[in-house]
């Protein structure tokens, strides 16, 4: 765990950190998120007429990955090497995993838990009509590894 916060200057004002001096290694960032849905529309969104929500969560999760710097004031712009997205039914809703990959100077879990948000959104949309009260919940960093700070695993 850093010791101070990266993205301040000695004055507190807020900046983008400089990695150029970093060297690229591998990085990797795992995330997951869970949309709690009732049970009416758990069994609808197993039959939408839209189309299956969890491709096209899947698609956008994939997409919105690449964009993160797009979306994150501070965020670096990354060359991702593979972007993985899993969306499954569950219980008591849907369950979506993602898993980044990159070679370079900064770490990828900001795009691995944009791409959960994201597809968790796109699950939403897609079920809306039928449960307005849909919860995304749990939205959550599972494991990152390269860099200096090495590896981190949720407990």
């Amino acid at each position: 765990m850093p010791k101070e916060l990266t993205h301040y200057d000695s004055a507190g004002r807020i900046r983008m950190v400089d990695v150029s001096a970093k060297p690229p290694t591998r990085r990797r960032a795992s995330a997951s998120a869970l949309v709690k849905m009732s049970p009416p529309a758990l069994r609808a969104a197993k039959r939408n007429p839209k189309g299956n929500p969890l491709e096209i969560a899947r698609i956008a999760g994939i997409s919105a990955a690449k964009r993160t710097s797009e979306l994150i004031p501070l965020c670096h712009t990354l060359r991702l090497s593979h972007v993985d997205v899993q969306a499954g039914f569950c219980k008591n809703g849907v369950v979506v995993s993602s898993t980044v990959t990159s070679t370079g100077p900064t770490g990828v879990e900001m795009e691995a838990l944009t791409a959960v948000a994201v597809a968790a959104l796109t699950v939403y949309d897609m079920c809306k009509a039928i449960d307005r009260g849909i919860e995304i919940t749990n939205i959550k960093l599972l494991e990152k590894s390269g860099g200096k700070s090495g590896t981190y695993r949720a407990t």
